[in-house]
């Protein structure tokens, strides 16, 4: 029977599902400063709408997602890497009378071991194994940043998440703008979602009636989640490519 151990970070590598909407480019695109930033259609002699704060913030959304995105993609690469260059952190020992076992740490070795005497060469061997193997994996995680992009790959994730939050409580103030919160919470989730089951069909025909309902009104503006959206545009070319 093996012993699994979870107390030791990193036991195993192993590969995570991948996004499934490949690295999104970044557009560089900015909403405000021209017609398009506009929150709704301006018609002459109409004054300028104050630009809606639930959009601005789907903008800082945006970069943040897609950042995270790249990210995740790198961490991916990194694990393969490094699961190739040390293939695990467990070793494995013959106990009398009980078979192999796997063991991932030290503590998993205690529990299984405990003070047998007759079993100290068999802890020796295994404790030199361990730390070798942890020596090495130490040695590639340094040479290829696996563990720092590990943590910039949270951070992100983290900053993604809370934005999200704050989005999600954000009084929109235009069309454009309930349509970026409807992009967000769809975007974020699309690679785990199966957009065929309740609710998805509603959400997505109720965006696409918003979507169409706000080009009706304001032709100039580029909605999220529209069709002619740049964040849009760069995901299906990346998907196609």
């Amino acid at each position: 029977m093996a012993d699994s151990d979870h107390s030791m970070s990193f036991a195993c590598v192993t590969r995570r599902m991948a996004l499934g909407g490949g690295v999104v480019a970044a557009t560089g695109w900015a909403l405000g400063g021209n017609a398009r930033a506009r929150s709704l259609a301006i018609t002459e002699g109409s004054p300028i709408s104050a630009p809606d704060p639930a959009l601005a913030l789907w903008r800082e959304w945006q970069a943040a997602h897609e950042l995270a995105e790249r990210l995740h993609l790198r961490q991916q690469e990194l694990e393969v890497e490094l699961a190739e260059r040390v293939d695990c952190l467990c070793t494995v020992i013959n106990v009398p009378d009980g078979g192999d076992m796997i063991i991932c740490s030290k503590a998993a070795l205690d529990r299984t071991i405990g003070d047998r005497t007759d079993m100290a060469a068999i802890r020796a061997r295994a404790e030199a194994d361990l730390a070798e193997r942890q020596a090495r994996w130490d040695a590639a995680d340094r040479e290829i940043g696996y563990s720092v992009g590990l943590k910039a790959e949270r951070e992100a994730e983290q900053r993604e998440e809370s934005l999200l939050k704050a989005l999600s409580v954000m009084p929109a103030t235009s069309l454009a703008g309930v349509a970026g919160k409807l992009d967000a919470v769809m975007r974020r989730d699309e690679a785990w979602e199966d957009y065929s089951k309740h609710p998805w069909p509603q959400i997505l025909s109720a965006r696409e009636d918003l979507v169409r309902i706000g080009r009706e009104m304001a032709p100039e503006q580029i909605f999220p989640g529209g069709s002619d959206c740049p964040a849009k545009l760069a995901t299906d070319a990346a998907r196609s490519g």
